[in-house]
């Protein structure tokens, strides 16, 4: 239970302000679905989740608990540090010619796969009893950012304070991180 609370956390922490919740909102303005737009969001959320997931049944054997939780401290401080950069607009897919429901979970899945969150809920799973459920939590918490985007549409979605948002989360990342680094290392 507590990789699913704290994938759940990390997964919306790690959204807010990213792109692939404003390519949701383009995507809904574009096609006017929001619902589609979700739908394959989740699927594609669950999609990358449960690969960071297999990929932690690779390594968890491999790993002492130290190391688990300092590679977890490292998946915290670079996703804090990576949210502390600029934001680019996502592509478009203007030129996707795969409907609603494809152009959504292709284009959301090549920005899910690969993120920062993906390293965080291989770090989580690989030192959890349950790894799916740090899949699960992920897929839930980013979706819980993710579907208001795609419901509110470019326009509201970039009109909130996302940089601010974002600082905050990369704050509480980075804060996250440190502490299990040096938890890790045994210096707190």
């Amino acid at each position: 239970m507590d990789a699913l609370m704290a994938a759940l956390v990390a997964g919306a922490l790690a959204q807010v302000g990213d792109r692939p919740a404003w390519l949701a909102a383009v995507l809904a303005d574009r096609y006017r679905n929001p619902p589609i737009v979700t739908a394959a969001a989740a699927i594609a959320l669950l999609a990358a989740s449960l690969l960071a997931c297999a990929g932690a049944a690779l390594v968890a054997g491999k790993l002492t608990p130290e190391a688990g939780r300092l590679f977890l401290a490292l998946a915290l401080v670079f996703q804090g540090a990576g949210g502390l950069l600029r934001v680019r607009a996502p592509d478009r897919l203007e030129r996707w010619r795969l409907g609603a429901f494809g152009t959504s979970a292709a284009g959301l899945f090549i920005l899910f796969f690969g993120d920062g969150l993906q390293f965080i809920v291989l770090a989580l799973a690989a030192r959890s009893e349950l790894p799916w459920a740090a899949g699960v939590g992920a897929t839930l918490g980013a979706l819980a950012v993710v579907a208001p985007a795609a419901f509110t549409g470019e326009r509201g979605w970039t009109a909130l304070p996302q940089s601010l948002l974002r600082r905050i989360a990369s704050a509480l990342f980075l804060i996250a991180g440190l502490w299990n680094g040096l938890s890790a290392l045994r210096l707190v």
